[in-house]
């Protein structure tokens, strides 16, 4: 594989297909582009592709297997990432022996200070030796143009949970005043969850609400524990 012989292939918005080699491509905005292959579903299939709502871009990132799923959960939670595309490109180049390869990692994502990450989904499991020809090939393109390349995995269980529960309060239907400017009130100092709750009002109007400011990163907890009544909440970094 030649070290500039990578070419990439993409989508713009208006269904316009280019083809351009990888240095040309670097300021190319791909969290913006339309994805370069459909999330097709058919009878018996192994995956199961769908849709994910995201509140960072205010619409649809598809998914072809629940890991990428949790993954694009993940990232829609993650307050640094600000943008996110499916199946972005195609990676094209020569292996040693002269054939053609190609390869479309699943995500790209823009951090808030201009980065960008590339994903693949793969679980440990499932990495074969073709797959890892593919993945590395990926990686030392993300390195020629300054992109960081993840190849994740199952992410923590508890993590997920956790997330997941937070995600069904994502869309801004939540945000609902006066209870909202209540809660961070309420919370301006640690406090168990449940209690801080009862103190603003009614559990069932309320805990939507500290739900989805949680969702925002405005009131905090750790996630990396099970999300209980005694949780402690504290500030955000969303505030």
């Amino acid at each position: 594989m030649l070290a500039d012989g990578f070419e990439v292939g993409y989508v713009e918005q208006d269904g316009s297909k280019l083809r351009r080699p990888l240095a040309d491509v670097w300021s190319v905005r791909f969290e913006g582009v339309a994805p370069v292959r459909a999330f097709e579903s058919h009878k018996g299939q192994r995956h199961l592709p769908g849709l994910w709502w995201s509140s960072t871009a205010d619409g649809h990132i598809g998914y072809e297997s629940w890991l990428e799923r949790d993954h694009v959960m993940l990232m829609d939670f993650d307050p640094s990432v600000v943008a996110v595309s499916s199946q972005p490109f195609w990676l094209f180049w020569m292996s040693g022996n002269g054939k053609g390869l190609s390869h479309v990692p699943d995500y790209f994502a823009r951090r808030d200070d201009g980065s960008a990450v590339v994903f693949d989904c793969r679980p440990a499991e499932r990495r074969r030796p073709r797959d890892w020809e593919k993945f590395e090939a990926t990686r030392a393109a993300c390195d020629q143009v300054g992109w960081e390349f993840r190849l994740v995995g199952a992410p923590d269980e508890i993590l997920v949970r956790n997330v997941r529960w937070l995600a069904g309060y994502r869309h801004p239907r939540h945000l609902v005043e006066p209870i909202a400017s209540g809660l961070r009130k309420v919370f301006s100092a640690p406090r168990p969850l449940m209690d801080g709750a009862t103190l603003v009002g009614d559990p069932i109007a309320v805990l939507p609400v500290l739900f989805h400011l949680l969702w925002l990163h405005e009131l905090s907890v750790d996630v990396q524990v099970p999300l209980h009544a005694a949780t402690m909440v504290s500030p955000g970094t969303g505030q």
